[in-house]
């Protein structure tokens, strides 16, 4: 006979189990593990006061979830050891691998020793929990590469091309490829951003797949292919976790959010969060001369935009992982007339997004840049978009570059 409950204990999910936890019922907990994990929790605890038996496909449940959780900074605190399975987990040398406390009394002292984050500042802004760090950085810089004046009667030819080192650009998003000669990528341009050095791509054609490289930087000759884009360096002056209070947070709030925590008027921002409906778009076909539209109208007409641009009229995507990247200005006129250009009609930001596979998100401000690379190594990635305010997301953390003009 098996139970097993949740209920929340000094602010944190705690699961009581009851009976076995064994082959019959360790699918049982590995769902209210996973549940808890992908709602957010990071810190569980454990009764296992009234657990008599466990048999290693019950240990395996747990292990399995403390390394998930490990991965983001948590992890699963075990209390209220009865002898017998005491022993199991002595036994297979797990003692080690979880932190434990005789019984509920005891967790408060287990955790005084954690609370050490004096440093980070809190703060509730319109329904928006955020916690922030700020650091003494100088400002960063904004590059603009290339027009995106031709993107609209698809007349790019090989002399629109702009190499791009990746020591210029930490950060950046536009229409891009990878390659040598211009016959073999010019086909190949799409939705591109670059993220912690690393380079991401998705090809405009049919069956379109995410290409992509890790550390870009460090191939000697190696240059993105831009036909039009921007970039940032910088260090952050802020990092911040957010999560919504009552609802999912709308990308566009999360841009306000920002500025009501900078002061500054260009911002470069990297957001990691888990997607609750992605409204995104991104290009069916290259705008290169040899695609020229025959009617001769722009791309974005209404006779030819369902040939040229993805665009759901869903939100998608939900709970997977975005990682993205991009530029937000407090007024337009900030940026000047020619780089204002790379924001669309109306809009005060422009992000480019990664829909990677779901998975845990860590919530260290200190290990924001380590919790974007694993991702990119650990999580496959589906497409690059062009992500648009509407997108909506349940939690992650992001980090802002102050950018001076």
């Amino acid at each position: 006979m098996f139970e097993c409950a949740v209920t929340t204990e000094y602010s944190m999910k705690c699961v009581t189990a009851k009976g076995r936890i064994d082959a019959l019922s360790s699918s049982e907990i590995r769902e209210i593990f996973d549940d808890l994990i992908l709602a957010g929790e990071r810190t569980l605890l454990a009764d296992m006061t009234s657990v008599h038996y466990i048999s290693s496909a019950g240990l395996r449940e747990f292990i399995v979830a403390q390394k998930e959780l490990k991965k983001v900074g948590g992890e699963i605190i075990l209390f209220g050891f009865t002898d017998p399975v005491l022993k199991v987990f002595k036994m297979g040398g797990l003692d080690h691998l979880f932190r434990t406390a005789p019984d509920k009394r005891s967790i408060p002292d287990l955790l005084r020793k954690d609370s050490n984050r004096t440093d980070t500042i809190t703060r509730e802004m319109d329904g928006i929990a955020v916690e922030y760090v700020e650091r003494d950085v100088e400002k960063g810089f904004f590059l603009t590469i290339g027009s995106q004046d031709r993107t609209g009667d698809s007349s790019y030819t090989e002399q629109d091309v702009v190499a791009v080192q990746p020591a210029q650009m930490k950060y950046g998003c536009g229409l891009a490829a990878l390659g040598d000669t211009y016959d073999e990528y010019k086909h190949l341009f799409g939705e591109a951003m670059v993220a912690n050095d690393a380079f991401f791509f998705y090809p405009a054609v049919k069956r379109s797949s995410v290409d992509f490289l890790i550390d870009a930087h460090q191939i000697p000759g190696m240059t993105y292919k831009f036909l039009h884009g921007f970039g940032f360096n910088g260090n952050y002056r802020y990092v911040l976790s957010f999560e919504g209070l009552h609802d999912t947070v709308e990308l566009h709030a999360l841009i306000e959010r920002f500025f009501n925590i900078s002061g500054e008027n260009i911002l470069g921002v990297s957001i990691i969060a888990e997607s609750k409906g992605l409204w995104g778009m991104n290009l069916r076909r290259v705008p290169v001369v040899e695609q020229k539209p025959a009617n001769g109208k722009s791309i974005f007409d209404s006779e030819n935009f369902p040939e040229w641009i993805d665009f759901p009229v869903e939100p998608s995507c939900i709970n997977n992982i975005v990682v993205a990247t991009g530029i937000a200005v407090r007024d337009r006129s900030f940026l000047g007339h020619e780089k204002a250009l790379f924001l669309s009609e109306g809009s005060r930001f422009h992000l480019h997004g990664g829909v990677f596979e779901k998975a845990p998100l860590g919530k260290n401000l200190a290990a924001f840049d380590k919790e974007v690379m694993r991702i990119f190594n650990e999580r496959q990635v589906h497409k690059i978009q062009h992500i648009l305010g509407h997108s909506r997301f349940s939690r992650g953390m992001a980090a802002i570059v102050e950018i001076g003009v």
